[in-house]
């Protein structure tokens, strides 16, 4: 198997210990357990007080009622038999992909995304087409352009929504227009949702509760806020997929761990007031973003609609030295973001903006220091 390097997460594995000010991660400022237990001072107590007597033990193995319960209340029409958990949605995708997809498939992915969705089934030995997104429709892909690739040995069609890097978010009447496409020729749709925005103008479907051959995956990370959980789940009322997904869990990870477990199913059940504060924490800082953008000739943006990372161009830096700019950047001050070309797109920077309100305004202002100092 010929595995790509998987250029995003290696960059941030090379040099996030390094930086003093990151604005490249793409999760919601992380919770700390204190505030976890403080959603309900009470019921928080009692489960801290029950998880020092939890025995480690391997736990349910396909996520606890409770944690099941919780995430199938996401959905309309997936019940919890249908919900598998994870290790976190990047185990969620990789099960998905490795249980329908053999040499010779045909797959669509939305392109440049998650680099997951289209390496690791192109690593499987499927013929991936690359549905290119376009700067010019709000970082979207043409229905149309999905019209002329999709072909009747279709197997499968991946999507990020809202998407990485760019936060580009496919509303209800597009997805629509997907799926009536997917049904037409019997494919599956696969669709990270881990980034679901939080603007309540726009309409927003799970593609498993759109689509009987759809496929959802989430995590507690990006806009729940704990990260350090690694558990994310797979939604799909597609009886053969989940069934298979079961025996691939067998042989890849068995079970997430009771403490993952009961710290998520309690966050969950506790939604309304994470991604409220999730929500608060992004209208602040997308605000910031945005004045820094407008008084900042060096750089543009398409502003996303409250999702945590955005994709700020960089107008005045040669495409060729986009990395060499970003290292010089955190090397001279300090600042972590992510080069585009690590998405296949130079020229641009991944800036997740959802992080403390200071590291934030000083990572812009340190980093419209260098724009203007860069090789001068």
């Amino acid at each position: 198997m010929n595995l790509a390097e998987f250029k995003c997460e290696a960059w941030l594995n090379n040099w996030e210990r390094l930086a003093t000010y990151d604005i490249a991660q793409s999760t919601v400022e992380a919770m700390t357990v204190d505030e976890i237990l403080k959603l309900d001072s009470e019921a928080g107590e009692r489960l801290w007080r029950d998880l020092r007597h939890e025995k480690l033990s391997y736990g349910w193995i396909e996520g606890s009622p409770r944690l099941k319960t919780a995430i199938s209340k996401l959905y309309e029409g997936v019940d919890t038999d249908h919900i598998l958990a994870s290790n976190g949605a990047t185990g969620a995708n990789f099960l998905a992909i490795l249980a329908l997809i053999e040499a010779g498939d045909h797959v669509i992915a939305q392109y440049p995304t998650y680099q997951q969705l289209y390496d690791w089934p192109e690593s499987l030995g499927a013929e991936v087409d690359y549905w290119k997104v376009e700067e010019e429709a709000g970082w979207l892909p043409s229905l149309e352009a999905l019209k002329e690739m999709i072909r009747p040995d279709t197997k499968l069609i991946c999507l990020n929504n809202a998407a990485q890097p760019t936060g580009a978010f496919m509303e209800r009447k597009f997805l629509e227009e997907v799926v009536k496409l997917a049904k037409s020729v019997g494919a599956y749709i696969l669709c990270d949702e881990v980034y679901m925005p939080l603007d309540d103008s726009l309409d927003r479907v799970a593609i498993a509760s759109l689509y009987e051959k759809g496929i959802s995956t989430n995590s507690m990370s990006k806009t729940y806020s704990v990260p350090g959980l690694r558990l994310g789940w797979l939604a799909s009322q597609d009886d053969d997929f989940i069934n298979e997904i079961r025996k691939l869990r067998d042989y890849t990870m068995i079970s997430t761990g009771v403490l993952d477990d009961a710290l998520s199913a309690f966050v969950l059940e506790h939604r309304d007031q994470v991604l409220a504060r999730a929500k608060g924490i992004i209208q602040e800082n997308l605000t910031i973003l945005k004045s820094w953008v407008d008084q900042e000739s060096n750089v543009s943006l398409q502003a996303p609609p409250e999702v945590s990372l955005s994709f700020v161009k960089l107008e005045t830096i040669p495409p060729e030295e986009t990395e060499a700019f970003a290292i010089s950047l955190l090397k001279e001050k300090g600042v972590l973001i992510i080069p585009g070309n690590r998405f296949d797109m130079p020229a641009y920077a991944r800036i997740g903006y959802a992080c403390e309100r200071e590291v934030l305004e000083k990572g812009l202002a340190l980093l419209s220091e260098h724009l203007r100092e860069y090789k001068k």
